[in-house]
């Protein structure tokens, strides 16, 4: 058999491959209607985005028509058409005329962008589909080429590695317009709401690109805020979320989610002193959580080089991920190559962490130590300068939050214990001090007025 026997040729699908014709109509039809919609599509869509050679020569016409300072409409674009020989190209002015026809609503032009490049993608993936069949008969070439090759591309897709790195004045202050016209129309939380409406009222949820740190003395509750957090990001979004535990085994942690969901105290759970009636809700717990993408790893001694390596692995089985929680960095080694001053490693990892942040464009949420000064003064809320090892953290950091609870150094046995959730940074916005109820017996913190 022939190696052209074996080879596939993609271009005997190209008639099957996913395309939206309407949303490219209502595409070029915008433009042809509003300023606005010319920058915000020039900035998100290519030439090769869309997928009919008529509406590919419309879209490189108003791209040269912008360039040349020509004002764009249906008139202005016939006329350039027809002076530059494509009119008939791209079916004449009955194709033209079509655009008339199209009402678009400029509110919804980012839907429809999205819609274009999801079929741009999917061509791609199909392409690059073929390419991988066509290279695994080929076995001069090394396997490992083949697989690297896969991921990078891939990855490249996926993370948006593709587009522009520069943008004009011009095109930013057009884009954080069209953003603030958007929100006027409908409100919404910019990040990922926390859960905690005081919180999420000053931070405006978690952005993405930001390294949150949550410090503590141990046993304070680092850890439980955080799950907490988790399971209102994920219950809520349904985004797939990465949770490092280097100090907790994963059994641990489901234990304690359990406990906090259930109302079951972690002891009676963990003793297997479960009642008749616990059973229903437990399986109904255990049932709603298995379908949802909370992905653990609970490996010691975890690097950045290795975090990076599983963040790549679950963004390509699940296309995404909404949040990574590291629990603890003081646990966390650099890399292979070991540093004298544990500072200097910090730092180090504080600023890796930063930048796996902006790279995937995915909030970080590391939990951190408190040194022990803080024990040694009076009023012991937590400040900066505790932060253990602190080197580059705080300055690394965009958003840092403090646990305190007065029932930790004196101990006051109650339901419910007041916590308090110190905003010592934020680098986009106000500092403060929240109030939370904590259930000690459960792990669960609750914003105050919430009578659960």
């Amino acid at each position: 058999m022939k190696k052209s026997d074996l080879t596939i040729n993609p271009l005997l699908i190209n008639q099957y491959l996913p395309h939206n014709f309407l949303a490219e109509k209502i595409v070029l039809s915008s433009l042809l209607n509003s300023s606005e919609a010319l920058d915000l599509t020039l900035n998100h869509l290519t030439i090769e985005t869309f997928y009919f050679k008529n509406h590919q020569e419309i879209y490189k016409a108003i791209i040269n028509m912008s360039k040349k300072n020509i004002s764009i409409d249906i008139l202005t674009l016939t006329t350039f058409l027809k002076d530059n020989g494509i009119l008939e190209k791209i079916g004449g002015l009955k194709v033209l005329s079509e655009f008339l026809n199209q009402l678009p609503n400029i509110q919804y032009l980012k839907e429809y962008i999205k819609l274009i490049q999801d079929k741009f993608l999917r061509r791609t993936l199909i392409q690059l589909g073929y390419k991988i069949i066509n290279s695994c008969y080929i076995t001069t070439i090394p396997l490992e080429n083949i697989l690297n090759d896969l991921e990078t591309e891939v990855l490249n897709l996926t993370i948006g590695n593709q587009t522009k790195n520069f943008f004009s004045s011009t095109q930013l202050f057009t884009n954080i317009l069209f953003e603030l016209k958007q929100k006027s129309l409908q409100p919404i939380l910019p990040g990922l709401s926390s859960g905690f409406y005081d919180l999420d009222s000053i931070t405006q949820g978690f952005q993405k690109s930001d390294l949150i740190i949550i410090a503590g003395r141990p046993s304070i509750g680092k850890t439980a805020f955080c799950l907490n957090i988790t399971i209102n990001i994920i219950k809520k979004y349904n985004l797939p979320i990465l949770f490092f535990s280097l100090e907790m085994s994963k059994e641990q942690l489901i234990y304690r989610l359990l406990s906090s969901e259930s109302g079951i105290s972690n002891l009676r759970l963990r003793s297997g002193n479960i009642l008749k009636q616990d059973w229903l809700t437990l399986n109904n717990i255990i049932t709603s959580f298995s379908s949802l993408p909370l992905f653990i790893d609970d490996t010691a001694n975890l690097s950045v080089t290795n975090i990076r390596k599983k963040i790549k692995k679950i963004i390509f089985e699940q296309a995404q991920i909404g949040l990574i929680v590291i629990d603890y960095l003081q646990l966390m080694q650099n890399s292979t190559h070991s540093i004298e001053n544990r500072v200097q490693e910090l730092g180090l990892i504080t600023r890796s962490l930063k930048i796996i942040a902006r790279e995937f464009k995915i909030p970080i949420i590391t939990l951190s130590q408190l040194s022990r000064n803080v024990e040694n003064r009076i009023n012991k809320r937590p400040i900066l300068a505790d932060l253990r090892e602190s080197g580059s953290i705080e300055q690394d950091a965009d958003l840092v939050l403090m646990l305190y609870r007065d029932n930790y150094y004196n101990f006051v046995s109650t339901e419910f214990q007041t916590a308090e959730l110190i905003i010592a940074k934020h680098r986009n916005g106000p500092t403060g001090t929240i109030k939370l109820k904590f259930q000690e017996k459960l792990t669960k913190f609750l914003d105050m007025d919430n009578s659960n």
